[in-house]
């Protein structure tokens, strides 16, 4: 997605978790819980999906692992499925990225799901929910 407004402020949409109910339709809680032993900062996100009468909802714990940039400005961040509960769990991972472009910037995102629940399902409803999340997310980037 191309936004038009600076890298920094983008990126500020995209690295807290907590700001994606915002935008992102199919998050509709995160808020952030313990975190990790060495401090990483961690979210308690619930999922959920609707396709025609049928409806899923997961709970996620999920945690930023790393913030990567250049200099003291971070650009990109990698957001994993941590559960502290002792149980096996699917794995999540989301590896957002926020380049300059031209006057404004561009984002990336890549999430890559490790479970066969949701199957192709996941799926639809992602790429249905992106289009419709962009429009939000440009709004909120666009407006003072």
């Amino acid at each position: 997605m191309d936004a038009p407004c600076p890298p920094d402020e983008l990126f500020a949409w995209v690295e807290d978790l907590g700001r994606y109910p915002f935008w992102l339709g199919i998050v509709q809680r995160a808020e952030p819980a313990a975190p990790t032993e060495d401090g990483s900062a961690a979210w308690s996100v619930d999922l959920r999906g609707r396709v025609g009468p049928f409806a899923r909802s997961k709970r996620l714990r999920m945690v930023r692992t790393a913030l990567i940039g250049s200099g003291s400005t971070p650009r990109q961040a990698v957001f994993e499925r941590q559960e502290n509960d002792g149980r096996h769990h699917s794995g999540w991972l989301l590896r957002v990225e926020v380049v300059a472009a031209g006057t404004g910037s561009a984002l990336a995102m890549r999430l890559r799901y490790d479970g066969a629940l949701w199957g192709p399902v996941l799926e639809r409803l992602l790429a249905e929910e992106v289009e419709r999340s962009r429009e939000r997310l440009l709004a909120l980037v666009s407006s003072p």
